[in-house]
C-alpha cells in the first residue's frame, strides 16, 4: 500500500531542527514526502492570544503544547517582528529538494494567514505572492504546489491561488483527489485524509503508547491515504515516536511517497465543492471536500 506523506513546516525552529531530523528518518526507511514550508516571518508566538478562546485553550492543555512545541516557538514573534525563516534557513529547504523530496509553499506568514480575513479583496493574493516569490528565490525555481495553513481557505483565496502555476494544492481535508467545482482551469486538490497527532492524542484516552497502532489502523487499502505530520512535532518532540511509526508501517507493507506522485497515479478526477466544517480535536472551521460528483 502506498500513501501520501505531507510535512508542514510552520516555524524557524521546525525548519532548522525538525526538518533535518525528518530527512534523516525518511532516508533511513527509504521514504519520500512533500514538504510545505513557511518562508517569511515566524510570528507563531502570537497564537498565545488565542488562549482566550476556550476551545483553543483546551487543545493546548490536552496536547501539553509548551512541552510539545518548545517555549522558543511559543514565544516567537510575540513581541515585535519574528525572525525571517527563509533568510535564516533557506539552505534547509534546498537540502530537502536535493534529497529527492517535493517542496511546496505553505505560507509567507503562517500566523497571519490563520488570522487573515480571507474574503478581503487582495489579502490572500498578497500573502501568496510574497511566499511564492521568496520560495522561488530560495529554490532557484518556482514551487509547484501549495497547502493552506491550518486548512483555512475561502472561495476568494482559492480563486487567488488559481493565478499561480501550481500543479495542485493541498488545502483541505477529504477522501480523494478532485477538481474544485469541476473547473479545469483550477489546480486539483490533494486532501489530507487522516487525522494529525494533535487531533488524536489526549482524546478518548489515547496516549503516545497506543498512538502509532491506532493511526496505522486508520489506513485503508481501498482508499486514498494522505497523512500530514509537522516538523515541530514529529521532527522534534515526537521524533522517536515517528521513527517507530515508520518502522511499524514498513512491517505492515505500507510505504510513503510525495503528493505529486499520489496525484499522478489518479485517473479522471471527480468534481467536488469545498465546504467549511469542524474536525474533531481541532479548533475552528476547516476547508473540507464536499460530496463528490463524477465527471
Amino acid at each position: 500500500m502506498i500513501a501520501g506523506l505531507r510535512v508542514d513546516v510552520d516555524t524557524l525552529r521546525g525548519t532548522r531542527l525538525g526538518v533535518p531530523r525528518l530527512l534523516a528518518s525518511l532516508e533511513k526507511f527509504g521514504q519520500k514526502a512533500t514538504f510545505f514550508f513557511s518562508v517569511g516571518p515566524d510570528n507563531m508566538g502570537r497564537h498565545l492570544w488565542r488562549l482566550l478562546r476556550p476551545a483553543f485553550l483546551l487543545k493546548m492543555l490536552r496536547t501539553r503544547a509548551p512541552a510539545l512545541y518548545g517555549w522558543g516557538i511559543v514565544r516567537c514573534g510575540l513581541w515585535g517582528h519574528g525572525p525571517d525563516i527563509g533568510r535564516a534557513a533557506g539552505d534547509v529547504m534546498r537540502r530537502t529538494l536535493e534529497a529527492g523530496h517535493e517542496v511546496g509553499l505553505h505560507a509567507w506568514d503562517h500566523h497571519k494567514w490563520q488570522t487573515l480575513d480571507l474574503e478581503k479583496p487582495g489579502a490572500a493574493a498578497r500573502e501568496l505572492e510574497l511566499g511564492y516569490e521568496r520560495l522561488t528565490e530560495i529554490l532557484g525555481r518556482p514551487p509547484t504546489a501549495s497547502a493552506a495553513p491550518a486548512w483555512r481557505l475561502s472561495p476568494a483565496a482559492l480563486k487567488a491561488k488559481a493565478a499561480f502555476p501550481f500543479l495542485y494544492n493541498s488545502d483541505c481535508r477529504g477522501t480523494g483527489c478532485f477538481r474544485p467545482d469541476g473547473r479545469g482551469d483550477w489546480a486539483p486538490q490533494v486532501p489530507v485524509t487522516l487525522p494529525t497527532y494533535d487531533e488524536l492524542v489526549g482524546r478518548s484516552g489515547l496516549t503516545d503508547a497506543g498512538y502509532n497502532r491506532h493511526l496505522l489502523d486508520l489506513f485503508r487499502p481501498e482508499a486514498l491515504n494522505v497523512l500530514c505530520v509537522h516538523a515541530e512535532v514529529e521532527g522534534l518532540a515526537r521524533a522517536a515516536l515517528f521513527e517507530d511509526f515508520l518502522a511499524r508501517a514498513r512491517d505492515r507493507g505500507l510505504a510513503f511517497t510525495r503528493l505529486d506522485e499520489i496525484l499522478a497515479a489518479q485517473g479522471t478526477l471527480p468534481a467536488a465543492g469545498l465546504t467549511q466544517r469542524t474536525v474533531p480535536g481541532r479548533e475552528g472551521l476547516l476547508a473540507c471536500q464536499a460530496d463528490t460528483e463524477a465527471v
